[in-house]
C-alpha cells in the first residue's frame, strides 16, 4: 500500500470530517468536565505520555507552531510520529504524536488533576474556550483551565497574560505496567470512532481502553488509549514529496507496429534532447535577467541610503526610531550624541572596553556605552521590562541618524567580565577564592531565575557566557549583553546565533529556543568555575562534555564508587584553588549541579529555581539575614 494511501485512511480513522474553509472553524463542545482527579498519594507522580494531536488550518500545518503550542521540540514530535523531515509542511487532519509530561497536580486542598500543565500567553480574541476547544482541540476544557488559574477573570483576560491549560492525561498504575504498557494517549473521542477502530489502529484491545474509560465514552470526551508503544505512522514528509511527482505514463498500446515504435522512440528522444536543451537556455536568460536586475535594484537601494543617510529624510529617520521607543523615554535618560563623543573622546581606541563597548564619564558618573546599528529597538523592550540587581543596569540611550547608530548606555562594571578574571590573568585567577566562585554561581543563578520566572512572557538571555558575567566592585556578578534575547519562549528558529561551547545542542540542530538552553549555558559556566578552563580548548574539545564522566564514572583507586568521585572531582578542580582550604564536598555539590545542567536532553535539565536552591545548599556558605546583609550579602565559612 503507497504511504500516502495509508496515510489517508489512518487520518479517515483518527479524525472525524472538518472544513478545510479559509474561514475559522468552530470548534465542537465538549461534554462538561473540569478535569480527571488523582490522588498525589497514590499516583506516580511523573511520567511520559503522549497526547494525539491534528493538524489544522489555518495556523497548525507545521511542526513548528505545534511544538511551540505544546512546549517541546519539532524534534520531539516528528521523532515518534515517523517524520523524516520536520521542517516539511503537515496534511490537514494529519495525526500527530505530541510528548507531554503528566503528573498529578494538586490544585488545593481536595482537589488533585492528572494533567500536563502548559504556559500559553494570551492573545487577541483569546478565551478559555476557545484555546481548548480550537488550539488544543479538546484536549483539556475551559472549566478545567479556570479552576486551574484561579486569579484569572475569564472575561477580563488581556494580551499577554500567562495562562496555564491543563492537558488531560494519565500515567500507568502498577497493575498496567506490569501488563506491559508503557504509555497513556490522550486521544480525543470523534463522532465517527469506535472502539474497535481504535483498538485495531493502536494495536490493543477495545477491552484495555473501555477498562480504563469505562463504557460511556461520548463523541469528543478525552480517552485514555494504554499502549505498549506507539504505532508507527507513514512518513507523511516522504509522501507529500511522492505526491508532488508528476504520475507516470500510461504504456504504450499492446498492438503498435514495431517500425512505428521505433520511430515514436527516436521522435521522442530527439523531442525530449530539444527539449532540455531549451529549458537550459530559457533558464539561464532567466537567470541572467534576474541577477542583472537584482545587481540594478541593489545599486539603487545603495544610492538611495547613501543619499538618506547623507541628509535626505534624517529628521523623518530620527522621528521614526524615536516613535519605535517612544515607550521607554519616561523611564530612561535620552542622551545627546555630543556628550557620548565628549565622554568618550570621539569613541577612541583608548576608551574601547571590549568589541562595540566604550568607557565615557558624563556628570562625574562611570557608563559603559554600547555603539549599535538600528536594531536596539528589541533589547530595549526587553530591558525595560527587568530590574534585578544581578542584570546590568541601563542607565539610557542615544540616538544618532546622521551616522545611523544607536547607542545603549549602561552602567559602569568596575571589575570586567569574568572571562577575564578565569582565563586572561593567572593572577586574577588566583584572587577568586573558592568561596567567591560559588558566590557569583549563585548571583548569575538569581538573575537567571528572575528573567525566566518572573517576567511575562518569560525572557530567553540566549547568550549566557562568562564573557557576558561582569563583576561589580565587591566581586558581585551581574548579567550583561540582552543583544540575542528573545521574550517568549519555546520558539523555533531557523538562524541560529551563539558562542562555540556555550550552546544547547537542541538550539544547535532543531533551533528550539527555550529557557532550557540558559540552564545548559549556566552550566558550562559553573563547570569554567570550577576548572579554570575554556569553554572549548585549543583542539576544539567542549568542557560540558566531560561533565558526566565526572559524576557517573569517577577516577582513581579508591574502592569506594563515592571515594573515586571524589578523586576524579579534586584532580578537575582549578590548580589556583590548591593554595587555599575549600570543602571537596562544596566543589561536588557545584559539579553535580552543573552536570545536571549540561544533559543533553533538556527536560532533564533543573530549572533555574532548583539550581538556585541545590547551590545555596552549599557547606561553604551562610547567609547573613540582618537588614544589612540583605543589602550587601556576606558570604562566610562557618
Amino acid at each position: 500500500m503507497r504511504p500516502k494511501l495509508l496515510l489517508t485512511l489512518l487520518t479517515f480513522i483518527f479524525l472525524s470530517p472538518k472544513s478545510h474553509s479559509q474561514s475559522q472553524p468552530q470548534p465542537l463542545v465538549p461534554p462538561v468536565t473540569q478535569g480527571f482527579t488523582c490522588n498525589p498519594n497514590r499516583t506516580r507522580t511523573r511520567c511520559q505520555a503522549y497526547a494525539l494531536y491534528r493538524a489544522s488550518p489555518p495556523n497548525f500545518l507545521d511542526l513548528a507552531s505545534i511544538a511551540d503550542l505544546f512546549s517541546v521540540s519539532r524534534l520531539m514530535i516528528s521523532k515518534p510520529t515517523n517524520i523524516s523531515d520536520p521542517s516539511a509542511p503537515l496534511l490537514p487532519n494529519q495525526p500527530l504524536f505530541v510528548p507531554i509530561t503528566c503528573s498529578c497536580n494538586a490544585i488545593n486542598s481536595t482537589l488533585a488533576i492528572s494533567s500536563a500543565n502548559l504556559d500559553y500567553t494570551i492573545k487577541s480574541g483569546d478565551t478559555f474556550w476557545f484555546v481548548s476547544t480550537d488550539h488544543f482541540q479538546n484536549l483539556t476544557t475551559y472549566q478545567s483551565v479556570e479552576i486551574v488559574n484561579p486569579t484569572l477573570v475569564p472575561t477580563k483576560l488581556e494580551v499577554g497574560d500567562s495562562v496555564i491549560f491543563p492537558i488531560f492525561c494519565r500515567c500507568p498504575d502498577q497493575t498496567q505496567k506490569s501488563n506491559q504498557v508503557n504509555f497513556m494517549v490522550s486521544y480525543v473521542f470523534q463522532p465517527s470512532d469506535t472502539l474497535s477502530r481504535l483498538a485495531s489502529t493502536f494495536g490493543v484491545s477495545a477491552k484495555s481502553i473501555s477498562d480504563v474509560n469505562g463504557n460511556r465514552i461520548k463523541p469528543l470526551d478525552t480517552i485514555f488509549i494504554p499502549v505498549n508503544r506507539l504505532p508507527v505512522l507513514p512518513d507523511s514528509s516522504n509522501s507529500s514529496r511522492n505526491s508532488s511527482s508528476p504520475p507516470s505514463p500510461s504504456p504504450p498500446p499492446a498492438f503498435v507496429d514495431k517500425e512505428r515504435k521505433g520511430l515514436i522512440r527516436g521522435l521522442a528522444i530527439g523531442v525530449g534532447v530539444c527539449g532540455g536543451f531549451l529549458v537550459l537556455l530559457i533558464g539561464f536568460g532567466v537567470y541572467r535577467e534576474v541577477a542583472l536586475r537584482k545587481r540594478d535594484g541593489d545599486e539603487e537601494e545603495e544610492k538611495q541610503k547613501r543619499e538618506f543617510f547623507v541628509g535626505k529624510g534624517l529628521k523623518e529617520m530620527e522621528a521614526s526610531l524615536m516613535a519605535d521607543v517612544s515607550e521607554c523615554l519616561d523611564k530612561y535618560r535620552v542622551f545627546k550624541i555630543e556628550e557620548l563623543r565628549d565622554a568618550t573622546d570621539g569613541f577612541s581606541d583608548d576608551c574601547l572596553i571590549e568589541g562595540s563597548v566604550y568607557r565615557g564619564e558624563i556628570d562625574g558618573v562611570q557608563y559603559a556605552i554600547k555603539k549599535m546599528k538600528w536594531n536596539a529597538r528589541e533589547e530595549l523592550k526587553i530591558l525595560q521590562k527587568v530590574n534585578h540587581g544581578n542584570l546590568v543596569q541601563l542607565e539610557g540611550f542615544c540616538i544618532d541618524p546622521q551616522e545611523a547608530n544607536c547607542y545603549l548606555v549602561y552602567e559602569h562594571i568596575q571589575n570586567g567580565s569574568l572571562h577575564s578574571w578565569l582565563h586572561t590573568d593567572d593572577k586574577r585567577r588566583r584572587e577568586l577564592s573558592w568561596k567567591s566562585r560559588v558566590r557569583i554561581a549563585i548571583d548569575i543563578a538569581n538573575g537567571l531565575q528572575y528573567i525566566h520566572e518572573h517576567t511575562r512572557p518569560r525572557v530567553v538571555h540566549k547568550d549566557i557566557k562568562s564573557s557576558n558575567i561582569l563583576l561589580d566592585a565587591n566581586m558581585r556578578a551581574k548579567i550583561a549583553n540582552f543583544g540575542l534575547a528573545k521574550s517568549g519562549c519555546n520558539a523555533i528558529t531557523m538562524h541560529i546565533v551563539g558562542t562555540q561551547g556555550y550552546i544547547a545542542p537542541e538550539y544547535l540542530v532543531d533551533g528550539v529556543v527555550s529557557t532550557k538552553m540558559d540552564v545548559f549555558a549556566f552550566g558550562v559556566v559553573l563547570l569554567e568555575l570550577v576548572s579554570g578552563r575554556e569553554a572549548v580548548d585549543e583542539e576544539g574539545n567542549v568542557l560540558w562534555g566531560e561533565a558526566g564522566g565526572i559524576v557517573m564514572e569517577g577516577g582513581g583507586k579508591s574502592p569506594s564508587p563515592e571515594g573515586r568521585k571524589l578523586e576524579k572531582v579534586r584532580s578537575w578542580v582549578d590548580e589556583a584553588l590548591m593554595e587555599e582550604s575549600y570543602s571537596i564536598e562544596s566543589v561536588v555539590n557545584v559539579v553535580t549541579v552543573a552536570a545536571a545542567c549540561v544533559q543533553r536532553d533538556p527536560m532533564k535539565r533543573p530549572s533555574m529555581v532548583d539550581v538556585v536552591y541545590a547551590l545555596c545548599r552549599s557547606d561553604e556558605l551562610f547567609f547573613d539575614v540582618s537588614e544589612e546583609g540583605l543589602n550587601n550579602p556576606k558570604v562566610t565559612a562557618r
